[in-house]
């Protein structure tokens, strides 16, 4: 049974399932850069390594491949490494470890060893961060066999995904949506912040408690139009289904792969329209895979063209922040013209 629910940034949050988990798991361990004495960059692990000691908790030297490296070997030697790398735009250097040695561990030792690390990351823009510090990853992990891919879209999510991820022997990468550390975003950047203790998805259990990977939710039901979302475009479709006064369905995908696909063809075999939105950029993007999906298995239900709504297939802009973000007005126009085909 849950705990009584205490609000919660999903700062706190993430902080709050590495602390238990630190607690009940002495192997355990949680490393990266700055994140020992620091408390990370964005303060998630913060009072942890005074808690639990150095050896840990510890910062790394600044080499994404060497912390991911050393995280796949402790792994394999049955520890359970926490690491984080700052931004994901800096998680490219490590992709050959992750890729060819974290991802396939388990299937060339014909399960003997694992590497059972969770790699958590800021993506996504919406902070004036440029091209360095706004880029949105995912796609190219979900393509990988082995490993996992999750983006929480609230503080609830996050904390039980979190730990989910954490006692989960395979790799994951927890993408972790920086505009919404502390509060819900709706694309309208020149709004009021709302923070999260103004949210119901703010209280969370201050104990244990998982959210299983693989499962979606279903954020807001409707009959109009299936949207199927993640991260902070969860908030941004919602703001979109507001103000266009069209009564979408929005689909949290919460684990981006493993895939809840029930789930999504329930709904759009309901709906009979489907607009997929996501951050990243169009090309290749996880949108693609999303629509071959609604295609193969909603075909015959489907009554206009699905429809995604993205980034540019551009760098990440600093000047033109949010003519690149898929706001509410461009994801009400798609809206829009699922409606009318």
């Amino acid at each position: 049974m849950e705990d009584k629910k205490t609000p919660m940034t999903m700062i706190q949050a993430l902080r709050s399932a590495m602390d238990v988990m630190m607690e009940r798991d002495d192997n355990m361990v949680i490393f990266g850069q700055d994140v020992g004495y620091f408390g990370g960059v964005f303060r998630c692990t913060e009072g942890l390594q005074k808690k639990y000691g150095k050896t840990r908790v510890f910062d790394a030297p600044i080499s994404e491949a060497g912390i991911v490296g050393a995280a796949i070997g402790m792994g394999a030697y049955g520890l359970r490494p926490v690491i984080e790398i700052q931004f994901a735009d800096y998680i490219y250097p490590a992709y050959d470890q992750i890729v060819s040695e974290a991802a396939r561990l388990r299937y060339r030792s014909a399960g003997q060893f694992t590497a059972p690390l969770t790699i958590r990351t800021p993506c996504g823009g919406g902070i004036y961060g440029g091209q360095t510090h706004s880029q949105s990853p995912e796609a190219v992990f979900t393509h990988v066999c082995g490993l996992r891919t999750v983006m929480p879209s609230n503080p609830y999510d996050a904390k039980g995904l979190l730990i989910s991820s954490i006692e989960n022997n395979d790799p994951v990468i927890f993408l972790e949506p920086k505009r919404l550390y502390n509060g819900p975003f709706n694309g309208h950047h020149d709004q009021p912040v709302v923070p999260w203790s103004q949210h119901a998805l703010g209280g969370v259990p201050e104990g244990y408690y998982t959210v299983p990977l693989g499962s979606a939710a279903i954020f807001r039901p409707g009959k109009d139009l299936t949207v199927i979302a993640y991260g902070t475009m969860v908030w941004v479709s919602e703001a979109a289904a507001k103000e266009s006064g069209i009564d979408a369905e929005i689909i949290d995908l919460r684990s981006i792969w493993p895939l809840d696909l029930d789930t999504i063809v329930a709904s759009v075999k309901k709906t009979g329209r489907c607009v997929i939105v996501h951050e990243a950029t169009r090309t290749s993007g996880f949108g693609a895979e999303l629509t071959a999906l609604v295609q193969e298995h909603c075909f015959y239900h489907l009554e206009a063209p699905i429809e995604r709504v993205t980034g540019w297939d551009t760098p990440y802009p600093h000047a033109q922040e949010w003519a690149y973000f898929p706001g509410p007005a461009r994801v009400a126009e798609a809206f829009q013209r699922v409606m009318e085909a």
